[in-house]
């Protein structure tokens, strides 16, 4: 099976008004309050897992470049009419702000499945009554979808796991002339002959996969963290959610659809953050860990489930950086590199790589394996890098320029520390094995791939493994530290 292209979307989304069997409803935009803290709230967990160990790194690397292709066209077009939208966000923005007197819950949260991708899993139940899926956690997206039912005959209508929206009876489709989907879901339709017609999408991979459907809202069902008997569950109303009635293409084929962390007024993030505490978290276990190894993504503020059992029961450091949550960057969460040192010596790399106002900048990508680092970075840390390395044997092996045969020496050398400072002091140093990494027995590669400049840097998933993420973003603040994870 070709690896899987998932979330390396290249959107172009058609008005094509597609049909569900499906009780229709009037789509109902929640107002909420501005938020402020108070006292510790429910929070909620999803039990992330790892990719496969066997999945091969030239795949991955395959659809990291699809991936990063996707994010930078993505990024130039939300650069292109963010100021159409800024007005009309801003004020959806502030109406999705959580309301302080609400009870705090949280979004129930199940254990992740285990498949081939770089990619990582969460379960998640929709649908009044219930139905679970597997779906992929990616920040990078602002849609999420499930594979769906409908009227049409579909590769999705033999799955045994899709969504059945005529089973529903909180599922309700978004009129193509509203709000919501004119300006939220991704990339306007180009058509809507008809008032009454649901909101239709036709999205199209980089590698000739789609996935083509109709968005609506349906309600999610959360499990609570510390809550005991009746009040263990509870229902997160109004998700919007894609029904993906059919599809073409092996990009799908790891998973059930994806769910939405990314910065968007729909994305489910930033709908189930405003529920608990503004802020949502992970936690990443190795990438090669074995599949009993879990984690959690949590909305609300971790506890102490979510940090792993190694990690010390206390809150996240104070270190932080600011959390850039800029329209030109949506639906990317974006932070400011102020320098990377390799072995304590800082690089020279141009202040204009990590500045978004010049088509540079970084974002955190939980859909991108490989870190992608813009020419000028890329050069300066894996030179620094490989001349740290220089005693032990170079060997070739696709997709990375610098591989080493680690098992040449009795006493291999110690791989240099690698350090990303972040505005704020706050410092990302990552264990060796997260950018020299395990490419097969007895070979170590510097895991790192080039990627275009002018262009955006990614810190994909691979980079963020085995620390706590806290995405504040109510207080647009990014927070880490080292953990374990797993437990």
């Amino acid at each position: 099976m070709a690896r899987v292209g998932l979330l390396v979307l290249a959107l172009a989304l058609a008005c094509a008004a597609v049909a569900v069997s499906a009780a229709g409803g009037a789509h109902r935009h929640q107002h909420r309050h501005k938020h402020r803290r108070g006292s510790r709230r429910s929070s909620a967990r999803l039990r992330l897992v790892p990719a496969a160990p066997d999945a091969s790194l030239a795949d991955r690397a395959h659809d990291d470049r699809h991936r990063h292709a996707y994010i930078s066209s993505k990024l130039a077009s939300s650069s292109t009419s963010s100021s159409s939208h800024h007005g009309r966000r801003a004020a959806e923005a502030e109406a999705a702000a959580p309301n302080p007197d609400s009870s705090a819950f949280a979004m129930p949260l199940t254990s992740g499945a285990y498949t081939g991708t770089g990619q990582y899993f969460v379960r998640l139940r929709v649908g009044t009554p219930a139905q679970p899926f597997v779906l992929v956690a990616d920040t990078g997206s602002d849609l999420t979808w499930v594979k769906c039912r409908g009227a049409s005959s579909s590769p999705a209508g033999s799955s045994p796991r899709v969504f059945r929206p005529a089973d529903s009876r909180s599922w309700a489709p978004i009129p193509c002339s509203s709000d919501t989907c004119t300006a939220f879901v991704p990339f306007s339709l180009a058509n809507c002959s008809s008032t009454a017609k649901p909101c239709a999408y036709d999205y199209r991979y980089k590698d000739n996969s789609s996935a083509r459907g109709v968005v609506g809202t349906d309600s999610a069902t959360v499990a609570l963290s510390g809550g005991t008997g009746n009040d263990k569950k509870a229902k997160l109303q109004e998700v919007v959610l894609g029904c993906t009635t059919s599809y073409d293409g092996e990009s799908f084929q790891a998973s059930d659809g994806v769910l939405s962390l990314g910065n968007s007024n729909i994305s489910f993030a930033s709908r189930a953050a405003a529920r608990f505490g503004g802020c949502f978290s992970y936690c990443l276990v190795d990438h090669l860990a074995p599949r009993n190894a879990t984690s959690y993504l949590t909305f609300g503020p971790p506890d102490d489930d979510s940090r792993g059992s190694a990690a010390p029961a206390a809150p996240l450091p104070s270190s932080r950086t600011p959390l850039l949550l800029d329209a030109r960057m949506a639906p990317f969460y974006a932070v400011t590199v102020d320098a990377v040192s390799v072995a304590g010596e800082a690089l020279a790399i141009p202040p204009a790589v990590w500045d978004v106002t010049m088509n540079g900048g970084a974002i955190l990508d939980s859909g991108t394996s490989l870190t992608i680092l813009a020419t000028p970075a890329y050069n300066a840390v894996v030179k620094a890098l490989s001349k740290q390395l220089a005693g032990v044997p170079r060997v070739t092996m696709d997709p990375f320029e610098y591989c080493y045969n680690w098992t040449a020496s009795s006493t291999p050398p110690a791989v240099p520390k690698l350090e990303v400072r972040f505005a704020g002091s706050a410092r990302l140093e990552p264990p060796a094995k997260s950018y020299v990494i395990d490419a097969a027995p007895g070979v170590k590669c510097i895991g790192l791939q080039e990627g275009a400049w002018p262009g955006v840097s990614v810190i994909g998933n691979i980079l963020q493994q085995e620390h706590l993420w806290e995405f504040d973003l109510a207080n647009r603040w990014l927070m880490f530290k080292q953990s374990r994870c797993a437990h």
